[in-house]
């Protein structure tokens, strides 16, 4: 069964999914990677603002290609989630992140706060990056530009194609 979610996420539209469900996200989901999360973890270490909202908000970890003539973006496949398991605990308890999106296993310590927080973990097809970069129809870096393809970006995305991973519940696709 393929679910369709509005984003941002809350702790009921996250109550409802399971690992193993399809699903098609559409509105704002933020493009964050390893030095991004370092940025925002220091910045939280500081007391200073981050420079989004992160509350209910969605993560994908990814570094999206230059965008070509007439396209909001580039190629923009996930990355591996594992370089952001040091981070991801504090942005779900501290700051409310809600979902993430990515591909391969988190670690314990980040499953635990998800469980504890009602947040989701999706799985995007990796090696699908062009054919993901079409639910992509608006992009704009808002934060650490700088960091080139790892600066932060917000996407407006339609039927974004993801699979619950890691649900709020336990279920995980990668422990079956």
């Amino acid at each position: 069964m393929e679910i369709k979610i509005e984003l941002p996420l809350t702790a009921e539209k996250v109550a409802q999914l399971h690992a193993g469900d399809t699903v098609k996200l559409s509105g704002i989901i933020y493009t964050a990677r390893d030095a991004a999360h370092k940025r925002l973890i220091a910045a939280l270490d500081a007391n200073e603002p981050l420079p989004v909202e992160l509350k209910d908000q969605t993560i994908y970890f990814a570094g999206p290609c230059p965008a070509p003539p007439g396209r909001p973006i580039g190629s923009a496949g996930p990355t591996t989630s594992g370089r952001m398991d040091a981070y991801s605990p504090r942005l779900i308890r501290e700051c409310g992140l809600r979902g993430m999106i990515g591909k391969g296993e988190r670690n314990s310590n980040v499953v635990e706060a998800m469980n504890e927080c009602n947040a989701i973990y999706f799985a995007a097809t990796g090696g699908a990056g062009a054919l993901i970069a079409r639910s992509i129809k608006a992009a704009e870096v808002v934060a650490f530009e700088d960091l080139g393809p790892e600066a932060i970006r917000k996407l407006t995305v339609e039927d974004f194609p993801v699979i619950v991973a890691i649900d709020d519940k336990g279920g995980n696709l990668y422990n079956r």
